[in-house]
């Protein structure tokens, strides 16, 4: 239970008429060979000259590939350390249209821009650059234009036509924007890398404004956790809000630190899917330690005064780094967090009995206490906000409800938000309201900020 398995897959063809069918393409069976686990898994599309695309991880990141349909070697489309996302094809089904963090600027590995590649030539071409993030491309009817979301670090996401060939992006809807939308007052988040100490390195998103030092600081960590945080507005809901809250915090006296630690996606198959992660060791909390240790000797930053807030899974992370080093993170905002992995494993052994040794079983289970923020409150210090919709259907009330209780038995300084009637990602705007204006004054009251 404890380590990764491949998960081998396969391409299949299928003759409607007779029925009959036939392998096309077999994947290794190792750990790079598993079903991929990037947004439309294998995205699987029929191309023109009896081409299969897919997906997979087979050089170690989530390339394009294709084969024929009678079967064969697959070939590559899209080397190089960079992840395709969001996946179709033109009306021809000559070209596969897609969005990938990579590009010509040295940073670009931290955005997305749109790209078009043959079915059958490892040919890219690239259709949108810059500083900007574009995604979810569509082409149009007549295969002469790509139309997508695209954004910026100040422009807020829009809809936005470009020419299949490239060129200069028009948006659409831009007096939607209202007119005192404070674009030029956003700060311009910037990349900063950090090393763990097992030497893994990871990207983050530095949010700062000129301004006097000794400043409080706070760390961000996204949920998920196969997402990857941006130098611009995201493409996720969930973190569009994510992100307007790092531009208040560093609009009004905060230094805001993005972190994009390991299990997420953007930085190949290794660093999403890593070695004794989760609930098999939270290896990842190591990523989480060294942004704070990076704020603690950053210039400008009050190293007494360094916070951490996150939902669902960046929760749980927030709420580990507290009960793992409250001597790092003095005050921390947990959003529906899993705080207790051995809960649900429990569950998942007793469903399926007899699948697992005992020993191993019994070994998980422990493993996934000691990874969980409920084993360590003994050294929890430092005060938390805990917020919940009471109908969560992803991670359940009662983890916050048991948090609470055995922060209360030790004594550490805890408030508490419920969120009637709400499930895990909000339904209601004035939700998200009330979870961000939380968030901002729960920070301002204990770093004492005016």
């Amino acid at each position: 239970m404890l380590e990764q398995r491949p998960n081998p897959w396969s391409i299949w063809v299928a003759d409607s008429a007779s029925g009959q069918a036939r392998q096309a393409w077999q994947s290794p069976s190792t750990l790079l060979g598993s079903f991929p686990q990037t947004a439309g898994g294998a995205n699987l599309n029929w191309g023109a000259g009896a081409r299969l695309v897919f997906l997979a991880d087979l050089d170690g990141w989530p390339h394009l590939y294709s084969v024929p349909a009678a079967g064969g070697a697959a070939m590559l489309l899209t080397p190089g350390r960079f992840m395709d996302e969001y996946i179709t094809t033109t009306p021809d089904r000559k070209y596969v249209v897609y969005n990938a963090n990579t590009g010509t600027d040295q940073d670009d590995d931290d955005r997305r821009h749109l790209f078009r590649v043959p079915v059958d030539s490892a040919a890219p071409i690239p259709l949108t650059s810059g500083k900007g993030i574009e995604w979810t491309p569509s082409v149009t009817g007549d295969g002469s234009r790509v139309a997508f979301i695209g954004a910026g670090a100040q422009a807020p996401p829009l809809p936005m036509v470009v020419g299949i060939e490239g060129g200069k992006p028009l948006a659409i809807g831009e007096d939607r924007i209202p007119a005192d939308f404070p674009a030029a007052d956003l700060v311009v988040p910037k990349k900063v890398v950090v090393t763990a100490e097992d030497g893994i390195q990871v990207h983050c998103q530095l949010f700062e404004r000129p301004g006097a030092d000794r400043k409080p600081a706070v760390i961000f960590v996204h949920g998920g956790p196969p997402r990857q945080m941006l130098l611009g507005w995201h493409y996720m809901d969930y973190y569009t809000n994510g992100y307007a809250v790092n531009q208040y915090l560093a609009n009004h006296g905060y230094i805001v630190l993005s972190v994009n630690y390991r299990l997420g996606i953007g930085y190949g198959h290794n660093f999403h899917h890593p070695e004794h992660a989760g609930w098999r060791g939270a290896a990842e909390y190591k990523d989480v330690l060294a942004a704070g240790r990076f704020l603690q000797t950053y210039r400008g930053a009050d190293a007494k005064r360094i916070g951490i807030w996150g939902g669902s899974y960046g929760g749980f992370l927030t709420a580990l780094a507290l009960a793992r080093n409250s001597d790092v993170f003095a005050a921390g905002v947990d959003l529906h967090g899993v705080h207790d992995w051995s809960v649900n494993l429990k569950a998942a052994v007793a469903d399926e009995e007899g699948r697992f040794e005992k020993g191993d079983a019994r070994k998980a289970l422990e493993v996934a206490w000691n990874s969980s923020p409920v084993a360590s409150v003994a050294t929890w210090k430092s005060p938390v906000l805990l917020i919940h919709g009471d109908d969560d259907r992803n991670v359940q009330f009662h983890q916050t409800v048991d948090l609470a209780r055995r922060l209360a038995e030790s004594g550490v300084p805890f408030e508490e938000l419920v969120i009637p009637d709400e499930i895990h990602g909000f339904l209601r705007h004035r939700a998200w309201l009330t979870a961000d204006r939380a968030t901002i004054e729960y920070f301002d009251k204990v770093f004492g900020v005016h």
